[in-house]
Parts: C-alpha cells; structure tokens; sequence
C-alpha cells in the first residue's frame, strides 16, 4: 500500500509479522520499511531527509539513531551483537521490564525481565507534519512462566532530530502490581575518558560494583576513568552528556522516572562479556539509563498504568 498523504498516515492493522506482511500494513513510502535480516529475526528501518535509525521488534529495541546533522551515531551497538530470536542485543535502547537487574525474589529468572527478548507487535506506524516518523509497538503479557500479570507494555517511538521513547504499562488485572524498569540507552562517544555527565551533583547513588549498600553521594559532575555501575536516586532532571572528544552535548529529558544508572564495563568485564566487540569497546560508549529502579519501583492499582517518557536530542 502506497502512502498518498505525510500527515498523520496511520495504519492500525496487526497482522503476522512477517516482513512482507508488515510492510504491506505498515511501511511507509520512502521513510519506514521492514527488513528480514535472517532467521525471521525483522528489523524496522528508517532513513529520510531528517534521520536514519532501525528498530527490531525483538524487544522493540532501538538499535541506531543518527540525525543528518550529525556526522556519528548518537547510540552505540556492539559490532558483535547478536541479531537472533532468543538474544539479548548488544547496544542501542534495551527496554528492561517489568523488572532491572535480577529478578528480586527469582535469580533464575531473565535479568532485565522478559521484554528484552519477546516480540512485540507493531500496531501503528505514521509520519508527522515535522516528517518525524512515529511508531507505536505493544507486549501484552499473560500467565507468562515468569511473569503472572495481565499486563500491557506499550513503546511509542517518535524518530526525527530528536528521539522520543514512551514506555507505558497498563495493569489490566484486578490486584496491584509491582514493577521495575528502564531505557537502558547505550550512547556512543569518542573516547569514555573525555565525557563528562551532568545533572547527576548532589544526587545519592548506590555502587553496584562496592559490597557497602550505604548510599554515597555524588560530588559534582560525573566522569569515567575505571568501571562504573551506579543507580542514581531522586534524580528527575535533565542530564547532559557532554563529548569532548566527538564535541557535542546530548541531552537527556525524563518523565516518570526518578533513578538513573551510568554504566561502563571498563576492561576486564568487556572481555568477559563476549559480545562487546573489541577489547577497547568500552571507551567508545556509555550507558545513561532513565529507569525506574530499588526504591523507585512503580506501584500500578488495578486497571492503573504508568509512562516512563525519555526524549533525547542534541544540544
């Protein structure tokens, strides 16, 4: 189906994803398509006069952005990610839910929670009167071995010289539940060494890497000269990621989250790792994450729903 107008063209129908079929129902001339990559593994990709970026509806995982403006891409993917069904991806917006990290009773259970590797649906694709492409991809889980709730995850995707996430969960059961979550955005930099974080002074943070759980507290900006792995709490303002080496800012604007985390492997854990890449592929990216983790976890009463919102842009 050819697209005729560039101004709220919509399609809503959900069919087997297959990339024919979804591009019948879903792509848009010219700015979307849909791409078998192998092994049924389908990859959303856009390229327009605005951006270029890719989406697997495995895990609806943002895996590349770039604005035309920029000469690099803004988000970091692992040369050797793994593009197969069943496969967490290295790089790129990782959505971890319903839960960050371990499960906190079950640590058998998938860390990150079972989004990351299921395949979500694509339920609306359409381009905005800015030339923004806007897609809307959805999870409903249901007496899931891992996961027990009636619940609905929904990610709009705005993609243009911004990209916005809007990750919203709706309790469709009648008792309250409880859940941990995060964009778990891996940026790329020029060199780890030369950024510097702000936003983040004075906020508390707990280190994943120290056996001490007493919460220390962050003396100015942030930089990176060793491995880091911090939950950042009470924090709900802007962060910046400022790049000395690729001389640019990204900005990081959040609602409906109060913890951050910083993560880098440094060294030692990128070669244990395996799907890094490179042994020095930790100097050429870090993780900002806009989450809601330990004591923010979001509460959903029966029939309620939350939206975790994360706008990123050049500044």
């Amino acid at each position: 189906m050819k697209q005729s107008h560039a101004y709220k063209h919509i399609r809503f129908k959900s069919v087997k994803q297959s990339a024919a079929a979804l591009q019948s129902q879903f792509g848009l001339d010219k700015h979307l398509s849909f791409r078998d990559v192998g092994g049924g593994f389908v990859v959303l990709e856009i390229n327009n006069a605005i951006c270029s970026a890719s989406i697997a509806l495995q895990g609806a995982q943002v895996m590349t952005w770039q604005p035309k403006t920029q000469a690099e891409p803004v988000l970091w993917i692992s040369e050797a990610a793994s593009l197969k069904q069943g496969k967490s991806i290295r790089g790129g917006i990782p959505v971890c839910w319903p839960w960050f990290g371990a499960h906190p009773t079950q640590p058998s259970f998938a860390a990150h929670g079972i989004a990351r590797t299921a395949m979500w649906d694509v339920k609306q694709t359409s381009i905005n009167k800015q030339g923004e492409v806007q897609i809307t991809l959805s999870l409903q889980s249901k007496q899931h071995p891992q996961w027990q709730h009636d619940t609905l995850a929904e990610l709009k995707v705005v993609v243009g010289e911004a990209l916005l996430l809007n990750l919203t969960t709706t309790n469709l059961g009648d008792i309250p539940i409880t859940i941990g979550q995060a964009l778990h955005t891996y940026f790329k930099v020029g060199d780890v060494r030369e950024v510097s974080v702000h936003g983040l002074a004075d906020c508390p943070y707990i280190d994943k890497l120290s056996s001490d759980t007493v919460q220390q507290k962050q003396q100015g900006n942030t930089s990176i000269s060793s491995e880091v792995d911090r939950i950042y709490l009470d924090n709900g303002q802007d962060v910046l990621l400022e790049d000395g080496s690729l001389q640019r800012t990204v900005r990081i604007q959040k609602q409906g989250s109060s913890s951050t985390i910083v993560w880098n492997p440094w060294i030692d854990k990128t070669k244990a790792l395996g799907d890094m890449g490179a042994d020095d592929a930790y100097l050429g990216m870090l993780c900002i994450e806009s989450a809601n983790a330990d004591e923010d976890v979001i509460t959903l009463s029966a029939k309620g729903k939350h939206t975790l919102s994360v706008c990123y842009s050049i500044v």
